[in-house]
């Protein structure tokens, strides 16, 4: 009879295991900790996307995001008259901003984005013969953290660029917004690509399967999240001038 009992709790200690810890929404407990946390998360970058937009223009000295600026007399010009601007001023320095290579790594993260679909769709679809084809999660798990690494690496490039054109997080006010603001940004892209490489070892190691779908889930609400708060950095800091 006690062995009996005994068993009864380890099957039923399985189950629960198995089928996780549901709240009183329905919804897995690890998936309302993953939306708390999301949410604490939209606080930071709201403040930091406000202090970019409060300092912004406020700046006393050059390089500037989108004007011309000239260190000998302080004078800056937009782009329309940026040809008279350099004639009087030929040692100006250029708006900082290089639109088409942040526009480029944005494709790539958007095209992460997508991977990162189509590996948790793999994940679901593990069992299922008939969508085998194009259902390696290993696959689109690699393509997903190489995309972010790649990501990474064009703003490791556009960081390096601007200290050699001069601008540090000491410079100006926009020097110190805007790289507090990118940088906390890639900080979590690469605590994402840390995340997506962990679950690519446990694939590779036993193989994901349709009861892990909750664990890459939560991967990707992340890397979604992630690329949703670039998209509103690149149109605020990058578009709007």
């Amino acid at each position: 009879m006690g062995a009996t009992v005994t068993t009864m709790t380890s099957a039923n200690q399985a189950d629960t295991h198995t089928a996780g810890h549901y709240t009183t929404t329905g919804l897995d407990s690890r998936k309302i900790a993953i939306w708390a946390f999301i949410g604490s998360e939209c606080m930071l970058f709201t403040s930091l996307i406000s202090t970019y937009l409060i300092y912004k223009g406020r700046s006393l000295v050059g390089p500037f995001p989108h004007e011309y600026y000239c260190p000998s007399t302080n004078a800056t010009a937009g782009a329309e008259n940026a040809a008279a601007f350099l004639r009087q001023c030929p040692g100006a320095l250029k708006p900082i901003l290089n639109i088409p290579v942040t526009s480029a790594s944005t494709f790539v993260l958007l095209m992460s984005s997508l991977c990162m679909v189509l590996a948790h769709n793999a994940v679901v679809n593990a069992d299922n013969p008939q969508r085998a084809r194009w259902n390696s999660s290993k696959l689109w798990l690699a393509m997903t953290a190489v995309l972010g690494a790649t990501f990474l690496g064009f703003q490791a490039y556009e960081f390096t660029s601007f200290v050699h054109e001069g601008l540090t997080i000491r410079t100006n006010l926009f020097g110190s917004s805007f790289f507090t603001l990118t940088g906390f940004h890639g900080g979590h892209v690469t605590a994402g690509v840390i995340w997506l490489l962990a679950l690519l070892a446990i694939d590779v190691k036993r193989g994901l399967r349709p009861g892990d779908a909750l664990a890459v889930d939560l991967a990707a609400l992340y890397w979604h999240f992630v690329d949703v708060v670039w998209i509103v950095i690149f149109t605020l800091v990058y578009l709007i001038q």
